[in-house]
């Protein structure tokens, strides 16, 4: 009877990297979409409504989720000491994203203040600006990203670094002990000076 406990769902390899993939894509899919829509008051400038993206509101986010997807993506090859390094830049840029993004929800007038000065010309423009709901959506999406990096942390240190094929394959099992496979084997070991057949 086999007694060897299964790995949970939520604790497998390709579960965790999955996620923390899909959190990454997430927090940089919100910075294409508008973040900050800003109304400038009447009389002050001829100018219409401005909405500011993500990637114009906070460059760094757009860089840091590029940063934690290759991250995640290295974790999948990496050997132990290589995954906990990568584990820490996923977590150090998820906490990154977190700490940008909830300066723009507290202070939206001043993250969007460059925006405005490029598109009216003058510097400093009284505006009413207001966050939409996708900050807050890659404040979620960091979270999670920040969540699985720390699960590939702790369970990556059981993590293999060959597959579950590799590990399974007669072929290797027989590779390993000297047993010939085929016919081409039995020539190698002949060529060598050694016996296949014992």
């Amino acid at each position: 009877m086999n007694n060897v406990k299964a790995t949970p769902v939520w604790a497998r390899k390709s579960t965790l990297i999955l996620l923390a993939v899909i959190a990454a894509l997430l927090v940089f899919g919100t910075t294409t979409q508008t973040w900050i829509h800003v109304s400038f008051g009447q009389g002050q400038v001829e100018q219409s409504d401005l909405n500011i993206a993500g990637s114009k509101a906070a460059v760094s986010v757009s860089a840091l989720a590029l940063v934690a997807l290759a991250g995640t993506l290295a974790s999948t090859i990496a050997g132990k000491i290589s995954r906990i390094i990568t584990s820490v830049i996923v977590i150090a840029a998820a906490v990154g994203i977190i700490v940008v993004v909830l300066a723009i929800l507290a202070d939206p007038s001043t993250a969007a203040m460059a925006e405005v000065g490029k598109s009216t010309g003058v510097i400093g423009v009284a505006s009413n600006a207001s966050t939409t709901w996708f900050p807050v959506a890659a404040v979620a999406a960091a979270a999670l990203l920040a969540i699985a990096a720390a699960l590939i942390l702790w369970f990556g240190r059981g993590w293999g670094l060959r597959s579950k094929y590799e590990s399974a394959s007669p072929l290797a099992a027989n590779v390993s002990s000297g047993v010939p496979v085929d016919d081409i084997d039995s020539w190698d070991q002949l060529s060598r000076g050694e016996d296949p057949t014992d």
